[in-house]
């Protein structure tokens, strides 16, 4: 016999399993409080990729064991098992999916009489656990409690949801990443791409996949990033205030680093570019404004990949981080991390003010007012001012 140890990560999808041709049948975990896909456990923290999937302990017990005492080949046993990974589909089965105007509370037992230990927002997402009195168990985020079901979606009615409520996420895992025009090595090349930045995904096809970058749409070779779906979760007691507690403190500091920069009456001179007509407009805090304003002195001045120059040359975060600097505030040089700096403005450009950050796929900008944004756009065009909504905008968030 042939032994050889194998990982499974694949689901089993119904009652039973069958090999066709080798008369082997693998029975899945039977229970009557696992929605029918198999009973999978699926971990969904921010970020976490949905093939990470993992069978019930009894389903993957007896398939290893029926790996060990099989007289078949090990090559043809782990081509078989391949064959049971689960689909983004099948995964999405078990998702739990709030459908509220605002929230749903998970309580520490199935009962209006239970606890409040957290919060499942509109569109939110859980995984299913097990049904009790028109209550679902669900796990999400560092939750594990209790929903009225009448409130989510769950099982085949998730799987089209999922799709909509979720976001496909590229991670960039090189130095440089080129974005080209065409899925081909060949094509000519769109825009770059530094490390760790998280692109949006509009389409795949095998070994690429389509993005939103600053320059437009273009693809990327899957060799250079990894796939994921991210969801939002539940926000536990606990999280929400301290989440409240460190935004208000950010808050806090930003305008303390204000007025000491605004006492030292800092002044940066920016060099001759052309001169926009745009101005700062709108209700909002005086720094926001005062950052605003800063931000377009320098419309005309070159973009940089890289760049961090308000005068010689930025790239999108660049500028960003420079702008906030004369402001004693401090932000990472990176349009993904932008998205988790300050608080989160709800209604997004609804009610964004002057000064607030306002985050795109691989983008970022600062927002004057009126519809419009001021921010390092690319080599072609350099810093400039455009309406806010010429892309889709994932975050909008408030530093002062």
């Amino acid at each position: 016999m042939i032994h050889k140890s194998v990982k499974i990560t694949a689901c089993v999808l119904a009652a039973a399993v069958t090999f066709t041709g080798w008369n082997i049948t693998a029975d899945a975990a039977n229970s009557t409080s696992v929605l029918p896909s198999g009973g999978v456990g699926l971990t969904l923290t921010k970020g976490n990729k949905l093939e990470t999937v993992t069978t019930t302990t009894n389903t993957k017990l007896q398939i290893e064991t029926l790996v060990e005492q099989s007289d078949i080949p090990a090559e043809q046993m782990e081509a078989a098992l391949a064959s049971l990974e689960p689909t983004e589909e099948d995964t999405f089965r078990n998702l739990v999916i709030a459908q509220v105007n605002n929230y749903v509370n998970v309580r520490n037992m199935p009962s209006e009489e239970g606890q409040i230990i957290g919060k499942l927002y509109d569109d939110s997402v859980g995984t299913f656990i097990s049904e009790e009195n028109g209550w679902y168990q669900i796990q999400s985020g560092s939750v594990t409690g209790y929903v009225k079901g009448e409130f989510c979606v769950t099982g085949e009615a998730a799987v089209d949801l999922a799709k909509e409520v979720g976001t496909r996420i590229a991670t960039v895992t090189t130095t440089t990443l080129k974005v080209r025009t065409e899925p081909s090595l060949e094509a000519s090349v769109l825009g770059l791409v530094p490390i760790d930045e998280e692109l949006v995904v509009k389409d795949e096809v095998e070994g690429w996949v389509q993005v939103d970058v600053e320059e437009g749409i273009g693809w990327v070779s899957t060799d250079y990033v990894t796939l994921h779906t991210e969801f939002v979760q539940a926000e536990s007691k606990e999280e929400e205030e301290k989440r409240l507690a460190k935004e208000e403190e950010a808050r806090r500091q930003a305008r303390a680093a204000a007025a000491a920069a605004a006492a030292k009456k800092q002044t940066t001179t920016a060099s001759s570019g052309s001169v926009t007509t745009a101005t700062v407009s709108g209700e909002g805090s005086e720094m926001g404004k005062a950052v605003a304003s800063y931000g377009l002195q320098f419309v005309g001045n070159p973009y940089v990949y890289g760049g961090t120059s308000l005068t010689k040359g930025a790239d999108c975060s660049g500028f960003v981080m420079s702008v906030y600097a004369n402001f004693g505030v401090s932000l990472p040089h990176s349009s993904s991390a932008d998205r988790n700096q300050g608080s989160a403005v709800e209604g997004g450009l609804t009610n964004a003010q002057p000064g607030d950050i306002v985050c795109y796929s691989g983008h970022v900008g600062i927002y004057i007012g009126n519809g419009q944004i001021v921010h390092a756009s690319n080599s072609r065009t350099g810093i400039i001012v455009s309406d806010a909504g010429y892309r889709n905008v994932l975050a909008v968030r408030r530093i002062f």
